[in-house]
């Protein structure tokens, strides 16, 4: 090689060895041509950065772990997790990725921490996503039951074992809830993340309408009907019909496409 290229790959082993010991300083000695005080410097500036922007997004996962637990669950995600984004914002994510992998639980740590720091994610995640305008066209005032309704974007249905929602420093619950939660979060069109909450039923007819197939509301709830065996599918449709009336006050719908899928076989049928 030559001169030129053995000092850049020296300066890339420097660099490494550097990173290395940043990441983990007890296990991982300090590069020797670095002065020990500017690493001390180092050291702490960028693993305090670390922990103050993730207390930020996580501030109730960080009162409930309290300061000691807090810095040594950031420290394994710092020192062992390798992240896929370089942008800062997305650090958050990844810190979910951590918490949901492969790894090492703290001692005492609660089983709803992931969750929890799901849910606390849920709206600066929202809020850093694109905007996903209709792809059809659509009759505002169509018919919610013989039409396919069209829902409004960028929305997540989020479904959790515990009650995330109600979790604090007083409050931290050793099991799942006794029936999982649904939560229905869009971005309104004032920027504004709201949280709609569901019960098991809206939260299917929401997926239903929104997966690729495109059913109609009856569709829909039909489907749901039979999904349930219920004795009653009209009384289904007649109260999904108020729910789907009620999410177009809400802008959940935004109407219904103007071009409905080809007649044939009901998709609770198929």
């Amino acid at each position: 090689m030559s001169s030129a290229e053995d000092r850049l790959a020296a300066l890339h082993a420097q660099q490494y060895a550097f990173a290395a010991h940043l990441r983990d300083p007890h296990q991982t000695p300090a590069p020797n041509d670095i002065e020990a005080r500017r690493l001390d410097i180092y050291r702490d500036l960028f693993f305090n950065n670390i922990v103050n922007f993730l207390g930020g997004h996580f501030p109730i996962c960080r009162d409930i772990l309290e300061t000691k637990r807090w810095r040594r669950l950031v420290r394994g995600f710092y020192r062992d997790y390798r992240c896929h984004s370089p942008l800062f914002p997305d650090m958050p994510r990844e810190f979910l990725a951590y918490l949901d992998g492969d790894r090492e639980p703290l001692v005492d740590e609660p089983p709803f921490l992931a969750e929890l720091a799901h849910y606390e994610w849920v709206e600066a995640g929202l809020l850093l996503a694109p905007d996903e305008p209709p792809q059809v066209g659509m009759d505002p005032q169509g018919n919610l039951l013989s039409g396919v309704p069209v829902l409004w974007q960028p929305a997540w249905l989020l479904t959790y074992r515990y009650a995330v929602n109600e979790i604090g420093v007083t409050q931290q619950p050793s099991e799942p809830a006794a029936q999982p939660l649904y939560f229905l979060v869009l971005r309104d069109p004032q920027n504004q993340v709201v949280f709609n909450k569901l019960n098991a039923v809206s939260a299917r007819l929401y997926a239903l309408l929104a997966d690729s197939q495109p059913r109609t509301g009856e569709a829909a709830l039909r489907q749901i009907a039979s999904e349930l065996n219920h004795a009653a599918p009209d009384a289904v449709v007649h109260s999904g019909a108020q729910i789907l009336q009620a999410w177009r006050d809400k802008e959940i719908v935004l109407g219904t496409q103007l071009q409905t899928p080809k007649t044939g076989a009901p998709p609770w049928d198929s």
